[in-house]
């Protein structure tokens, strides 16, 4: 019988609703960060995107301290930084830096997409292809930079030297799952979006990880879509609004989150379409009761160590509901571990 305390934690991409502003999401975000404070929630993490005029979390960075200064215990980072855009020496220096200002806060999370569409990234960085087959390699240039014994080296992030930043490997395929497990590092699926190779990849991470003076034995991380409410019903309106975006992201169309409405027969279509409905694969919609359910459901089948939750809504306030809620469900969930076990 396995008993460990399932962590929980929330993923941000600062989406701006239909007829918000960019200033109003990120005071959002700070908001719902709060909520997740007090709802004991373990990190904040915020993605990275680029020439998305809906997503307002571009400057990684920045957002994490504009978040951590403004709570007190939440863990703050990203989700990820997408590495092959950024010089190692500088995503060290920045991140050196935050852990300096809010110590024992700070989470490195890397990826390797762009996060955003292959223009962009050539803007970004001109080389950009040659430096995401380096990969694994830029992940070693800032391990070095965050290492005491960098000081000796001629290209030092000083700022950076002996703070501690864990680094988490960022995925969606099994690639990244061989990647962290060489590497031992803690690794983070991205089943919110990408469900196809989440078992697998979990699989091939525990089975292939490498002890590292970093971490000792597996952790894994999921991320699922979290719509809580006070009925199914609700619930089921509230999960409209992801509908139409992800039918959105599919066809090319470019617009800010709708408004949800009731869950029509179109709408049920759109849903149970294919693509749309494997990329929504691991999305938890009901009342409390019913999303326990299929919480505990899915922890059975991947005994991950902590649910990265993702809550796709038009108004804020829902969006603070439903974070509320679901921290009660993970509490009662941990609360029960002594009669309750994984298959992992």
């Amino acid at each position: 019988m396995n008993t460990k305390k399932t962590e929980y934690s929330i993923l941000e991409l600062a989406l701006v609703p239909k007829g918000g502003t960019i200033k109003k999401t990120l005071n959002n975000s700070l908001a719902l960060a709060k909520v997740a404070e007090t709802s004991n929630y373990k990190r904040y993490w915020f993605a990275e995107h680029h020439n998305a005029e809906h997503i307002g979390s571009s400057a990684t960075s920045i957002l994490i301290g504009y978040v951590a200064e403004n709570t007190n215990s939440l863990r703050i980072g990203s989700g990820g930084i997408m590495l092959p855009n950024h010089s190692p020496l500088i995503i060290a220096e920045q991140f050196g830096t935050l852990a300096h200002l809010y110590p024992d806060r700070i989470d490195l999370g890397l990826g390797r997409a762009p996060g955003t569409d292959p223009q962009t990234a050539r803007a970004i960085r001109s080389d950009f292809m040659k430096a995401a087959h380096s990969f694994p390699k830029e992940i070693e240039k800032i391990q070095q930079y965050f290492s005491l014994e960098n000081k000796s080296a001629k290209v030092r992030a000083t700022i950076a030297e002996g703070t501690d930043v864990p680094l988490y490997i960022l995925g969606s395929s099994t690639d990244s799952a061989h990647l962290a497990a060489a590497k031992g590092l803690p690794y983070a699926f991205a089943s919110h979006f990408a469900s196809t190779h989440l078992h697998n990849s979990l699989r091939i991470y525990e089975q292939e990880f490498k002890a590292s003076e970093f971490l000792e034995k597996p952790y894994t991380m999921a991320g699922v879509n979290v719509f809580v409410a006070d009925t199914n019903e609700e619930a089921e309106k509230l999960f409209t609004t992801v509908i139409r975006m992800f039918v959105g992201v599919l066809t090319g169309a470019k617009d800010p989150l709708q408004p949800p409405s009731p869950m029509t027969e179109e709408l049920k279509g759109m849903y149970n379409h294919p693509s749309v409905h494997q990329m929504l694969k691991y999305s938890f919609v009901g009342s409390k009761e019913s999303v326990k359910k299929q919480t505990k459901v899915f922890l059975e089948e991947t005994g991950v160590d902590e649910l990265i939750a993702v809550a796709t809504m038009y108004s804020v306030e829902d969006r603070i509901k439903s974070t509320q809620l679901f921290g009660e469900i993970m509490t009662e969930i941990n609360q029960e571990k002594p009669a309750y076990s994984y298959n992992a």
